[in-house]
């Protein structure tokens, strides 16, 4: 498996990295929030723009990341606008949602650009193609929030995103047993050990699945969720204590 570098954050080596999320309304509770999390514990910061009030407004998004890119420094951001489809805050076509990320992508200013790959059928390609061009790498991802798949649909849709030419492969599912998330576990081992040839991120939600955003280091998942301010899905934890633990859990197993 080749890991991903982003700035200085190596992606896929390691104990898995930490991405904080923003989830706000305004440019200045946005830029608030930044200033809260670069004094925390963040690998990563995603700007989940569907809840940007005026996310269709190219200009008003760019804007935005000027200063989010500022403000976060040498801490790579990912670019992620969640449709609703797979659990975000925007109802949006195939094609405007390709054009919210491709006119992101080509601003330069983002590190790494969320893609949902089923969701934006054909458009998938095209976006992360042009995230390619402009120099950014992309996070293939999938999101279940009716419950978790059977095993092997948990590793063929990893494989196609893989095949879909992401730079990092991610799915979140919703458990609704512990046997689900053992499923989970199961498929980011089986994905991580015989088929990936890059990183994978594999999150079971929901306090029940917590174990997963845990114990990547052991399963194979590369990245996880933490929280500084407000969460962006169910079951993510303190940036801080998840740092810890993830940090106790290395060292007993290395």
């Amino acid at each position: 498996m080749q890991a991903v570098t982003v700035k200085h954050v190596i992606i896929g080596d390691g104990v898995p990295k930490i991405c904080v999320p923003i989830v706000a309304g305004t440019k200045r509770e946005i830029l608030a929030d930044a200033h809260k999390i670069i004094d925390g514990r963040a690998d990563i910061v995603e700007w989940r723009a569907d809840w940007f009030e005026t996310v269709t407004d190219a200009s008003m998004v760019a804007d935005v990341l000027r200063e989010l890119s500022c403000i976060l420094g040498n801490i790579p951001l990912l670019f992620t606008v969640r449709t609703a489809k797979e659990g975000g805050n925007l109802a949006v076509e195939p094609d405007r949602y390709a054009k919210i990320n491709q006119a992101a992508a080509e601003t330069g200013l983002p590190d790494l650009v969320d893609v949902e790959v089923f969701s934006s059928g054909k458009a998938a390609k095209e976006i992360i193609d042009s995230v390619h061009a402009a120099g950014a790498k992309v996070i293939g991802s999938n999101h279940q929030f009716d419950g978790t798949p059977p095993t092997q649909e948990i590793i063929d849709r990893l494989r196609k995103i893989q095949e879909s030419g992401a730079d990092i492969c991610k799915i979140a599912v919703t458990p609704h047993s512990k046997s689900d998330v053992l499923r989970l576990l199961e498929a980011t081992v089986t994905m991580s050990e015989i088929y990936a040839d890059r990183p994978v991120a594999a999150i079971s939600m929901t306090k029940l699945g917590v174990a997963s955003r845990l114990f990547g280091e052991w399963s194979g998942s590369a990245l996880t969720f933490g929280t500084v301010e407000k969460a962006s899905a169910p079951g993510q934890i303190d940036s801080e204590e998840l740092f810890r633990i993830m940090q106790e859990f290395h060292r007993l197993i290395e």
